[in-house]
């Protein structure tokens, strides 16, 4: 329990670690809130997303160290969600319904889930096996899969396709 006494000689959190946390919820939160819509009622869908980033905040100092901040965020919403819904996905499943119903690019889902796009890609090709559609994306796994020079490119690319579209 934290008193008055307690809370004044807290220092509060550096401000790069406050506007990375909220670059990060604002680049996140639209996919993490329609992912959960799918899967949940919208009631709960906001109650899911909201916890999760209650949970991202209070860890920020830890999630910035991790190697991936993104992935530790994605592993824990589709915790969250699976224990609201009831049920468990794949990351299959995942990544089919980011692609094929939230129309998220291979690019942007990479991102999103702190995964390689080479194995959002190879994750989609094993959704295209398991529906038995084994040509749709066939032609396109090159045109999809483009090599980024870093993380940073990456969150670049990401924010700009995110905001260009707002």
């Amino acid at each position: 329990m934290t008193t008055t006494a307690t809370r004044k000689n807290m220092k509060s959190p550096p401000a790069v670690l406050t506007n990375a946390f909220y670059a990060f919820y604002d680049l996140h939160r639209p996919a993490y809130y329609a992912y959960a819509q799918a899967r949940l009622p919208a009631e709960e869908a906001r109650v899911a997303v909201a916890y999760l980033f209650s949970l991202v905040a209070d860890n920020w100092t830890s999630v910035v160290n991790e190697r991936c901040p993104s992935a530790w965020a994605w592993e824990r919403h589709t915790q969250v969600i699976a224990r609201r819904s009831g049920r468990t996905t794949t990351a299959v499943q995942d990544i089919s319904l980011l692609h094929d119903q939230l129309l998220l690019s291979v690019a942007q889902i990479a991102v999103l889930t702190g995964t390689e796009p080479a194995t959002v890609a190879a994750l989609l090709a094993a959704a295209d096996r398991e529906a038995g559609d084994r040509t749709v994306r066939a032609s396109l796994w090159t045109s999809m899969i483009k090599p980024v020079a870093s993380n940073e490119a990456r969150w670049r690319l990401a924010f700009r396709l995110r905001t260009a579209s707002a």
